[in-house]
């Protein structure tokens, strides 16, 4: 039984890092959803034993922010935020350090993957617009909004799976990670605005008519002053309650504030719950039980004792720091993060999770589900940016965001040692 744990452990991970597998209509979530349904039919987990491996607060917590969010789109919250941004009388340069605060702050809370998939297509119609290359801004929205989801324990879906399985504290890790972030969006700025000198509106024309006709296409929300208040509201009261009282669990705080969410007499329910990422919420199923089978083996532990006495010992900080950076790359970054937790026991083991598997993601395009939403927005508007145009600016954004954590995380070991 361990070797067919073990075989299907290797192909729900092959189809993490492929992205789906081989002849078979299967995105990264179907492999996951079909990897744990043959553990239970081979009756390497039981139904109940697959049950207890998830892990119930993350996919709570999870959950319940896809619906705060969802209220902040119906309401047209992130468009009408775009449009005022770019009504702004700024320079290209000033608009784009503009551009990376207000998403850094909004994916602080509100998701990286939500504010991208919702600032994208308005953010490309301003920029042609104003006669600016959409390209160095869809970039740095892309990386803004994987910097700032760093912040929080609320950024993203690794985060929130970090802060819940380590149970850290919510005001503690903001203060771990708010240098870093702030000199990483510095950074990204600098680098953006240098890479774009004197070429702000270069490749403007042409994808003008193009963008219109999308324009006419794209059914967006319109504004709406007491949807927007209400989510703000319940978001507002989330990050109060996680920061002041500790003792409330982060998952019924937040599961408290989607259903007062819920209760509307104008947002349908229907309407709510259809922009909740159900495939996501399924990936992580899948992996919970696919990584439990392969831990009640032994084999990772295993694996992990064998690289420990080769010199690799995952559990301290720099070892931790590579395989986070490799593993996000290879696998992305929630499964890396999955694969890394049952390792993680330095008292710097989750900022160093959380911060490194984030910042990773701009590294490539397949390193965040947010730099996919981002450059698929601007294909359906005639703009492409392949990998090399991506790599020019993320690889170079990853490093020194990594770099500047790496520095921040060894300063806080260093008075230790």
């Amino acid at each position: 039984m361990t070797t067919a744990i073990f075989i299907i452990f290797c192909i729900v991970y092959l189809g993490m890092i492929l992205g789906g597998l081989p002849f078979l209509q299967l995105d990264r979530t179907g492999v996951a959803l079909l990897g744990a349904i043959a553990l239970i039919g081979v009756e390497a987990v039981s139904p109940e034993e697959a049950a207890k491996s998830i892990h119930l607060p993350t996919l709570i917590l999870l959950f319940s922010f896809m619906v705060v969010s969802a209220q902040m789109r119906l309401g047209g919250f992130y468009t009408w935020v775009t449009r005022a941004l770019a009504a702004l009388p700024l320079s290209p340069p000033a608009l784009l350090a503009a551009l990376i605060v207000v998403v850094a702050a909004l994916s602080a809370v509100f998701s990286n993957d939500v504010v991208c998939l919702a600032v994208a297509p308005v953010l490309i119609e301003a920029c042609l617009a104003r006669r600016l290359d959409p390209v160095p801004y869809l970039l740095a929205l892309a990386c803004a909004a994987n910097v700032g989801s760093a912040a929080t324990l609320i950024g993203n879906p690794q985060n929130m799976l970090i802060g819940e399985t380590l149970k850290l504290s919510f005001g503690g890790y903001i203060a771990q990670a708010l240098v870093p972030v702030l000199l990483g969006l510095a950074v990204t700025w600098g680098l953006i605005a240098w890479q774009t000198r004197g070429r702000w509106t270069q490749g403007v024309s042409g994808a003008v008519d193009q963008a219109a006709s999308e324009r006419r296409e794209d059914h967006r929300a319109s504004f709406d002053r007491w949807q927007t208040a209400k989510g703000l509201s319940v978001a507002a009261a989330l990050l109060t309650v996680f920061l002041f009282v500790p003792s409330w669990p982060r998952d019924v705080a937040a599961l408290t504030g989607a259903g007062l969410l819920l209760m509307s007499r104008r947002l349908h329910s229907t309407k709510m719950l259809g922009l909740v990422d159900w495939e996501l919420l399924i990936l992580f199923i899948g992996l919970f039980v696919v990584n439990h089978a392969l831990q009640e083996t032994g084999i990772a532990a295993g694996i992990v004792a064998d690289l420990a006495a080769a010199g690799v010992n995952l559990e301290r900080p720099v070892p931790l720091f590579a395989a986070t950076l490799v593993l996000s790359n290879i696998v992305s970054n929630v499964p890396a993060v999955m694969l890394l937790l049952p390792v993680a026991g330095h008292a710097l083991a989750g900022p160093t999770l959380a911060l490194v598997s984030t910042l990773s993601g701009n590294l490539l395009i397949v390193g965040s589900i947010a730099n996919i939403i981002v450059l698929d927005a601007a294909e359906r508007r005639g703009i492409r940016i392949d990998w090399r145009r991506h790599a020019r600016t993320g690889v170079p954004v990853a490093l020194a965001t990594l770099a500047i954590c790496a520095a921040s995380l060894w300063w806080r070991i260093s008075p230790a040692a």
